[in-house]
């Protein structure tokens, strides 16, 4: 199906075919070789049997939606505060300033690593206490969430064990200290309130974008909305809808494992198109430690293909990455009491 525009409005989009890669098969090499054919295609897959049951995922969502249906006057109590925990209003956040007329329209949540205040770590830009609503209310929302996020990190450096072998490394590479070992790992839950998304005047559910890290696990609902384009430069760009499927997770590279890998393998631009239908979706962002130099891996160069970036630290690139997309906190100043 062509998508491309006629009178200024798109044409009807595709839905895409995706690898999908089962944690539980006993055959490491059908998962990596089907892992490798998706980071080289196209930078998305689908991950089932991961080991986070059904029943635990719908208790999440439950969570997120109780959250989300809170007055927005509680929700701004929790803003989030300059180390990206807490609530995003709606337009908050801007990905794709040179065709969005203004922000997402989309709230979310962010929970990282929680670090004591008093621990030296916390003074590390994605390092620190998190920040929650009080127990009174929302009764059992910490726990369930704490409890996912540290589920989710164990899926994470489960999918990173295949990368690994994919990238020709020894299946422990991203386990070390450095990166996984002690990660800037954030969950972040999303809701799409029901706004009709419209390229063609610039708005959009979430503008188009590529996830900043290593890898990114995506749970949703069974509401359509998440669009890839695995080719950024074609003219026009052709975008497929990513269908969503009951217990799987959509998991995508990010640019930190694009710059590792030398652009062997990809990180996809995508974005999300609301449809009118309120939208949930749960997003576990997962990044090496701060101090962690993202260079060439020495399996992703030769003299024919020598380094394409110049190495960086991590914490560096993503506080610039968060820096660019997200509102300045002191617009929110007249909501704090």
């Amino acid at each position: 199906m062509e998508n491309q525009s006629q009178n200024g409005a798109e044409a009807p989009v595709k839905v895409s075919t995706l690898n999908c890669i089962d944690l539980s098969n006993p055959d490491i090499h059908q998962s990596v070789s089907l892992l490798k054919q998706a980071c080289l295609d196209c930078g998305f897959f689908y991950l089932v049997n991961h080991g986070i049951s059904q029943e635990f995922m719908d208790e999440v969502f439950a969570q997120s939606k109780n959250f989300f249906h809170l007055p927005l006057n509680e929700k701004m109590k929790v803003l989030r505060n300059e180390k990206h925990r807490g609530y995003t209003p709606v337009l908050d956040e801007l990905l794709d300033p040179d065709n969005q007329v203004q922000g997402d329209y989309k709230e979310g949540y962010y929970i990282g690593v929680e670090v004591p205040e008093d621990d030296p770590e916390a003074e590390k830009p994605f390092y620190g206490p998190n920040v929650w609503p009080a127990d009174g209310v929302l009764p059992g929302w910490r726990q369930t969430m704490e409890k996912f996020h540290h589920e989710a990190l164990e899926v994470a450096k489960a999918v990173a064990r295949v990368i690994a072998l994919a990238l020709d490394l020894e299946v422990d590479f991203f386990d070390k200290p450095e990166m996984l070992g002690k990660p800037i790992a954030t969950l972040r839950l999303l809701h799409y309130e029901g706004q009709i998304s419209d390229p063609s005047k610039g708005i959009y559910g979430a503008g188009a974008h590529s996830d900043y890290g290593l890898i990114t696990l995506l749970a949703t609902d069974d509401v359509m909305g998440l669009q890839i384009c695995k080719d950024r430069d074609a003219k026009p760009q052709i975008w497929e809808y990513v269908s969503p499927i009951k217990g799987a997770f959509i998991v995508n590279l990010g640019d930190m494992l694009e710059r590792w890998s030398n652009c062997t393998f990809k990180s996809t631009l995508h974005r999300v198109l609301g449809n009118g239908q309120e939208r949930y979706s749960i997003a576990y962002f997962v990044e090496p430690s701060h101090d962690c130099l993202v260079e060439c891996l020495p399996t992703c160069y030769s003299e024919n293909n020598p380094p394409k970036f110049l190495p960086i630290r991590c914490s560096t690139y993503l506080s610039q990455r968060y820096k660019d997309t997200h509102a300045e906190l002191s617009i929110y100043n007249k909501h704090q009491t």
